[in-house]
């Protein structure tokens, strides 16, 4: 089940909603109905040769990039 990020045209509230199939999602704030779905980043771990944990930033400027966040990054 997916969690999405929201903003609340009408009072300026971002959060996060746990949405079930065609669920109807109102601000948590203001319980307005004038909501925009915000695009957000996902980082991931995956089991890379040998079963070695990578992760991934996300949004990472830097195709081979295996910090966890971009203060990792020395370019």
């Amino acid at each position: 089940m997916p969690i999405y990020e929201y903003h609340c045209e009408a009072c300026g509230e971002d959060f996060e909603c746990l949405v079930l199939g065609r669920e109807k999602v109102v601000c948590r704030s203001c319980r307005s109905s004038r909501i925009r779905k915000r695009i957000s980043a996902c980082g991931f771990v995956s089991k890379g040769a040998g079963g070695q944990t990578v992760k991934k930033a996300a949004g990472s400027s830097c195709g081979s990039c295996s910090a966890g966040s971009c203060s990792g990054c020395r370019s």
